[in-house]
């Protein structure tokens, strides 16, 4: 275990350097492309803060396989992966809204053991270790207590390819609008489930997602005391978490 928290401090330590270069070029206009739609948005900040923290990784910790949004697989001898988005939020990031984050899994023989997600424009920097609890710039944080769907806040987001596809989370919508008290989309899956993690959401859930997404987010909101579901889906994952007093309630209404 003292492995994984040496490897946590340094990913903390690479994730604010580098939110601290994502919020300078925030001052300045930056190139950007589309992928899978036209709001499927990379930055010239995503690869460069991809690079950073693959060179830091290759350079402290060489063997370590790494798993990252824009470049892919990069296979190594060791039994540690590194699961990377370097701007989870990146349509945010491109607005200047400040809903954005690096996130960053670590896993030992497939499990994952630690995990950081930081949100430079919002000074949070949220970080887990299994077995060790979760905390948000070192506070100690837990799930709500919220027990029922209409006093629940929850938080989802819709895919790229909502407008050419049907399965695009409406239909799940429809369902549980009128039976919460209320819905959130900030359009980062990290930050939505360290949302739930801290309390502030209720419940979440998406589909349609990557493993970079969300896996920093899992291991948080589990330690955090909630309940999560992952399900490998032909388009990607389908997540969902909530306090443990919810997660059924929740499920119900969103099952596939």
């Amino acid at each position: 275990m003292e492995e994984w928290m040496h490897m946590l401090r340094a990913a903390k330590e690479w994730a604010h350097e580098a939110g601290e270069k994502q919020l300078e070029r925030l001052e300045s206009p930056m190139k950007m492309d589309s992928k899978s739609s036209a709001i499927d948005l990379v930055t010239e900040m995503d690869v460069w803060t991809e690079q950073f923290l693959m060179d830091k990784i290759q350079t402290h910790f060489p063997g370590h396989v790494m798993r990252t949004e824009e470049s892919g697989f990069y296979e190594g001898s060791s039994e540690y992966e590194w699961v990377i988005d370097p701007i989870d939020g990146t349509v945010n990031y491109a607005k200047g809204l400040p809903f954005f984050c690096i996130s960053i899994g670590i896993r030992c023989q497939g499990e994952t053991v630690a995990g950081i997600i930081h949100a430079p424009k919002l000074s949070e920097t949220y970080e887990a270790v299994k077995g060790k609890g979760a905390f948000l710039n070192g506070r100690s944080i837990h799930v709500s207590e919220t027990s029922r769907l209409e006093k629940a806040v929850l938080g989802t987001g819709f895919p790229y390819d909502k407008g050419n596809d049907t399965d695009n989370n409406l239909s799940h919508v429809n369902q549980l609008v009128p039976q919460i008290g209320g819905l959130r989309r900030l359009g980062s899956a990290a930050l939505d489930l360290a949302q739930v993690a801290c309390g502030r959401l209720d419940g979440y859930w998406e589909l349609k997602l990557k493993v970079w997404d969300v896996e920093a987010g899992l291991l948080l909101l589990n330690e955090a005391g909630g309940k999560t579901m992952v399900k490998e889906e032909d388009k990607g994952l389908y997540v969902a978490g909530a306090n443990a007093e919810l997660f059924s309630a929740l499920t119900k209404y969103i099952q596939r």
